[in-house]
């Protein structure tokens, strides 16, 4: 009998948590139990008309069915003008490349950046690509904790000089999904100088811009002084135009790193579909009101939530930014897997378990705010007649 044997690193990889809970979820429809799934994060708003006639018309072309190798002139002109108009930033072509949605060049990123060794610097709690990404480059991950008492911000001042000599790239990310908080325009004014002082590439993703709620503006990290100096960006379409599935994004930023990530995703891509691209140059060249009311409609969710939670005993804060809310588990619980899973059972109300993100996520769930105010509405009534909370 053969013994096949694969690379170490695949003992680290668990089965992903949101396949766990799927199968969970189809045990309980299959008892005819009404289910509100809150755990991914896939809009359930649909693409601009524009951007799917856009797509279509693309897609009738034979000639757009080749490989595109790189960016079509419209697609680089647009974000070009998005970068300047919703940002203030100035871009040369040079200073950006398409990439195969952010979760792919950040998977991918540390591999032109880092040596193996190298200590990679990520957030707890983060997004688990931060980590996962990394690793694949054999880059030593360590994180910094997001503590309420720092405003969920990374300590700069604090971190051990020793690791910071042997830090090569840090990931920064705000909004920052799972705890849905905000930064300062203080944070990365400090964080830039900081950088260049210890000599530490700062990869910001930049995927939820558009989605900041109460009055408050998203920004690009590029509009600081000096980012360009040191910093990449990632930026999305996904969450601003509901363009998930098509992995349409960008990294952003000094000219040398973006360049050298653009040599390293030359062996392994071809460039992004040609009907792809022409859904992202309508998507970058219309209207930004129906942003704008897209993140409306986003805050009325998560004031259906956070208000609906707290009004039945559930202390959760409101979340500053994303298509999320976090929450630690309520008082009687311990283990957020475990309160996940009753929680399915009991309410028919589906989250994701903290513990996904990282070690202090332990103890809290992320909700994603993806169905409309009613029915969040529901799954909020049905939490108060499952009798898990104590008022």
């Amino acid at each position: 009998m053969l013994n096949l044997q694969v690379a170490d690193r695949m003992k680290e990889y668990e089965e992903g948590i949101f396949q766990l809970l799927d199968e969970k979820k189809a045990e309980v429809e299959k008892t005819g139990k009404k289910v509100y799934n809150l755990s991914v994060g896939t809009p359930d708003f649909p693409p601009s008309e524009r951007i799917m006639k856009a797509v279509e018309e693309a897609a009738r072309k034979p000639e757009n069915y080749k490989y595109s190798l790189k960016e079509i002139p419209e697609l680089k002109q647009a974000l070009i003008e998005r970068y300047r108009t919703r940002y203030q930033v100035e871009l040369k072509e040079a200073e950006f490349t398409a990439v195969y949605g952010s979760q792919e060049g950040i998977a991918h990123i540390a591999l032109a950046y880092c040596n193996p060794g190298d200590v990679v610097l990520v957030p707890d709690p983060g997004y688990p690509i931060f980590s996962i990404g990394p690793s694949l480059a054999m880059a030593d991950v360590r994180t910094y904790p997001l503590l309420k008492e720092n405003d969920y911000l990374p300590d700069l001042k604090g971190m051990d000089p020793e690791l910071l000599k042997k830090t090569k790239m840090m990931i920064v990310s705000y909004p920052l999904n799972p705890i849905c908080r905000i930064a300062p325009d203080s944070f990365y004014d400090e964080l830039i100088p900081w950088a260049k002082e210890n000599n530490i590439i700062i990869v910001h993703d930049n995927a939820y811009s558009d989605i900041v709620y109460d009055g408050h503006v998203g920004k690009s990290i590029l509009s600081h002084e000096g980012a360009k100096d040191i910093c990449v960006e990632f930026y999305s379409l996904s969450k601003s135009f509901n363009y998930t599935g098509a992995r349409m994004g960008f990294i952003v930023g000094n000219e040398f790193l973006v360049q050298t990530f653009k040599k390293l995703r030359s062996q392994i891509d071809y460039g992004a579909f040609l009907p792809v691209q022409y859904g992202a140059v309508a998507a970058l060249t219309g209207s930004d009101e129906e942003v704008k009311a897209q993140c409306a409609e986003y805050q009325k969710r998560r004031d259906a939530l956070c208000s609906g939670l707290r009004s039945i005993g559930w202390y959760i804060e409101d979340s500053e930014g994303s298509m999320f809310a976090w929450a630690a588990i309520p008082e009687g619980y311990t283990d957020d897997v475990s309160f996940v899973m009753e929680l399915l059972e009991r309410a028919g109300v589906l989250c994701t378990p903290g513990s996904s993100f990282g070690k202090r996520g332990k103890g809290h769930v992320r909700f994603a705010l993806t169905m409309p105010v009613e029915r969040i509405k529901e799954a909020v009534k049905a939490i108060e007649n499952s009798g898990m909370i104590r008022k």
